[in-house]
């Protein structure tokens, strides 16, 4: 009777996460997702652990939390995975203001942005 079960939206060998709401503009987290596209995972995360970006730790547990749902919910092996996209998107702006000369207002934008990880299992070539 009841609803049937939603279609996976990534591959079978494939897991995802997703951090919104991270307090810096896309355009420097793209920065960081460009850093570590396409590496293995655990390149990835000693890129990240070493970088001097202040967001650099925030996709660092977007990366594990991504390893983790591959180990745990998909049973995939996390020394066969890498990163498979890394991709940013806006989210809110704040808008803020400061009190400029001669009666005006200066426009403070506040970004906020999220970041999405996919990481896919492939077969080590020997």
């Amino acid at each position: 009777m009841g609803k049937e079960k939603n279609p996976r939206r990534v591959a079978e060998n494939e897991a995802m996460a997703v951090s919104r709401m991270l307090r810096t503009s896309p355009q420097k987290l793209n920065l960081v997702a460009a850093m570590i596209r396409g590496k293995s995972v655990e390149k990835a995360l000693t890129d990240l652990t070493f970088s001097k970006k202040r967001i650099s730790d925030e996709v660092k547990k977007t990366l594990q939390s991504a390893i983790a749902n591959a180990e745990n919910n998909h049973g995939l092996d996390v020394d066969e995975l890498i990163v498979a996209e890394a991709f940013v998107g806006k989210n809110l702006v704040m808008k803020r203001g400061r009190p400029r000369a001669r009666g005006r207002f200066g426009k403070i934008l506040k970004p906020f942005s999220q970041v999405t990880i996919k990481v896919r299992q492939i077969e080590e070539q020997a």
